[in-house]
């Protein structure tokens, strides 16, 4: 069997792969910055010829399942395979192995630090420095002086496994926490389960980590940031598809809020209409970026390898489940 990778993975792992399979061919799009769409993702499968295909970013569709018959499995490098036509998959017997939780701390320390810098102002007054305002006779302690995390209320909407740990890292602030999850049951724990509501009306912070499900899209509405508190501030580092975005510029513009933090936007890269939101005072805006640190290369390469692993040999992948599909072995 051949195997074609096209994610970045750590070398031990390519090594570990390779003695399951005749020939690893390595080429991973951050080599080359190129993701891959129907017709280049059909090319490369029909040049290499491999069984199995391990991607982050290519699209793989229905056209390309009709045109290539040779793929046994696919691995995808993602927590949610957005990517991939999971039903086309389903429907070809194709097996989907995604890795959840990948980049889950990545994007839980980002969601702090971005917080902590916007509540202490850290880019203006590193801005103001650089740009020589630091001079005889202005205070900056009480210029940039900002807010403290410790006993804020934070509500996080969404509460899988990017959601709780980023609520264990609030935690350790002496924050409190409460979660709006219909798949999440309230636990033992000092965590509050409520309603979507009230998670926008109680709390200082409302944090953002829904995927994209009808269910979801444009849940995050007018009516929702009208119940916000003026000094709260709402935090998106999922998926923008789940905001509605006018919505959301009105609540700024209207001060219903104290301010947005943004990893982010309906169109990336935004075009200039797409920056409206930076016309608002308090936006602090990064470009998806949350989920990139390299330990996410390590941590991807540990779940895929081990997921096709246990697919070659035949075992039990029912705890491997999206969208109502359940993923079984060979």
């Amino acid at each position: 069997m051949k195997l074609l990778v096209r994610a970045p993975m750590t070398p031990n792992r390519i090594e570990e792969l390779e003695n399951y399979f005749s020939e690893v061919i390595y080429l991973p799009w951050t080599e080359t910055g190129e993701r891959y769409y129907e017709d280049a993702m059909l090319e490369s499968l029909k040049k290499y010829e491999p069984d199995v295909l391990i991607t982050e970013l290519d699209r793989i569709t229905k056209k390309v399942l009709d045109n290539y018959h040779n793929l046994q499995a696919i691995g995808d490098c993602r927590a949610n395979p957005a990517n991939i036509d999971v039903e086309a998959c389903t429907a070809a017997g194709i097996p989907v192995l995604c890795t959840p939780a990948r980049n889950c701390q990545a994007v839980a320390e980002m969601v702090v630090g971005l917080v902590l810098t916007f509540y202490r102002n850290i880019i203006p007054a590193t801005q103001w420095v650089k740009e020589m305002k630091w001079v005889e006779g202005t205070t900056p302690y009480y210029l940039w002086m900002g807010h403290e995390l410790q006993g804020k209320n934070i509500g996080f909407v969404g509460f899988g496994a990017v959601g709780k740990a980023t609520a264990h890292l609030f935690e350790a602030f002496g924050c409190e926490i409460s979660f709006y999850d219909p798949y999440v049951e309230a636990s033992s724990s000092s965590y509050r389960k409520r309603s979507v509501e009230e998670i926008f009306s109680e709390n200082d912070i409302v944090s953002i980590h829904l995927p994209v499900l009808d269910s979801t899209r444009g849940m995050v509405n007018k009516k929702l940031f009208a119940l916000m508190k003026p000094d709260s501030l709402f935090v998106n580092s999922a998926r923008s598809a789940v905001v509605d975005y006018e919505s959301l510029c009105e609540a700024l513009k209207e001060k219903q809020i104290s301010g947005a933090i943004l990893d982010v936007l309906d169109t990336e890269p935004p075009k200039p209409e797409d920056l409206k939101i930076l016309s608002y005072p308090n936006v602090l805006l990064t470009p998806h970026i949350c989920g990139a640190s390299y330990e996410v290369t390590s941590h991807q390469s540990d779940i895929i390898t081990n997921n096709v692993i246990q697919w070659l040999e035949g075992r039990n992948l029912e705890n491997v489940v999206y969208n109502k599909h359940v993923l079984k072995s060979r």
